[in-house]
This record gives structure tokens, C-alpha cells and sequence, in this order.
């Protein structure tokens, strides 16, 4: 504590008037923390809290990085969707996989081939359309286009595929397998 902090403390103590000259500045009362109250963190205890906050945040961080090593994101269970037959080739077929509440668009690609997405749009989580004529899955809310054949986002803001849903084929009907971030 400084001399002059101790000065007035003594007069405050017994009770004397403490002049103007000597009372301690407006902004003083408004922020009472004294010069000498920094001397009692010393750079040993603050080098200690730096050393043991890095050392959270390094846990933490390792922590997390292993729980998304082991979080399975797969999702679903098998479900038939429709048969073969029953969408033409170039079309699609709207269907509801891995919830109720999941879109999923399934596509009839040239050469007998099938692909299913969900129909989440990777940027905002709009719904994603097929548009036949432009051979691509298009995102109306901000114009996501995404490669019709992969997912794969090819314009527009997006920056990831859209999930995929992997597909087996039980003689006519197609069924739904899970659905792979």
C-alpha cells in the first residue's frame, strides 16, 4: 500500500476529515483497485494459470477429437422405398428415410442405376429438388446446385455433398440401407 493510501486509511480511522487535497480522484471510487493490488499476483501464479488454462483447453479439444472419432454419424436402418419399376428412367421418387421427419429423393440414373440423397441442403438444411431438365438437385433458398450422379455440391453456397443413402437392390424393390454423412 502506498504512503499516501496509508495516510488516508489512518485518517479514516480515527475520524478525521480528510481534506480535498488528499481524498482519493472520482475515477479512483469508481475503479477502487490500487497499483498495490497488483503486486499480489506475482508472474510465477499468472505463468501457472497460463500453463494449467492451456492445459484445459488441450484436454478439452483432445477430448472432443476423440468423441467424434467414435461418434458413429451413420443413420438408419433398412427400409424399402419402392419398386424399381415404379420410377422411370431420368425420374425421381420422394420418400422419407432414416426418421418420418427425414426428405430423402431417390434417382433413376441412366444405365439402370439408383442413387439417394437426403434431401437436406448441406448450407441451410432447405429442402433439395431434382430438376430433370437441368440433370441436377437445386436448392431453391440460395441457389445450391449439387452434382445429380455424386451429391457433390457444384455451385452456389454449399460446401459439402449432400448425404448419401446407400441402396440394395432385393429383386424389384429397392431398399434403403443408411444413410453416410
Amino acid at each position: 500500500m502506498s504512503e499516501r493510501a496509508s495516510n488516508i486509511a489512518r485518517m479514516a480511522a480515527q475520524g478525521l476529515p480528510i481534506p480535498a487535497t488528499v481524498r482519493p480522484g472520482r475515477w479512483r471510487a469508481a475503479f477502487p483497485y490500487h497499483w498495490d493490488a497488483d503486486d499480489l499476483v506475482s508472474r510465477r501464479e499468472m505463468l501457472r494459470f497460463a500453463v494449467l488454462a492451456s492445459g484445459s483447453l488441450f484436454a478439452g479439444t483432445a477430448l472432443l477429437a476423440v468423441l467424434g472419432w467414435i461418434d458413429n454419424r451413420r443413420r438408419g436402418s433398412p427400409k424399402p422405398i419402392v419398386r424399381a419399376t415404379d420410377v422411370p428412367e431420368g425420374a425421381a421418387h420422394y420418400f422419407n428415410y432414416p426418421e418420418p421427419d427425414d426428405q430423402a429423393v431417390l434417382l433413376h440414373l441412366p444405365g439402370d442405376r439408383f442413387v439417394a440423397f437426403s434431401q437436406k441442403c448441406t448450407h441451410l438444411s432447405c429442402a433439395v429438388y431434382f430438376q430433370p431438365e437441368q440433370r441436377r438437385l437445386y436448392c431453391p433458398c440460395h441457389e445450391g446446385v449439387f452434382d445429380m450422379e455424386t451429391g457433390e455440391a457444384v455451385a452456389g453456397p454449399p460446401q459439402r455433398r449432400l448425404p448419401q443413402i446407400a441402396l440394395r437392390r432385393d429383386g424389384d424393390m429397392l431398399v434403403a440401407l443408411e444413410e453416410m454423412p
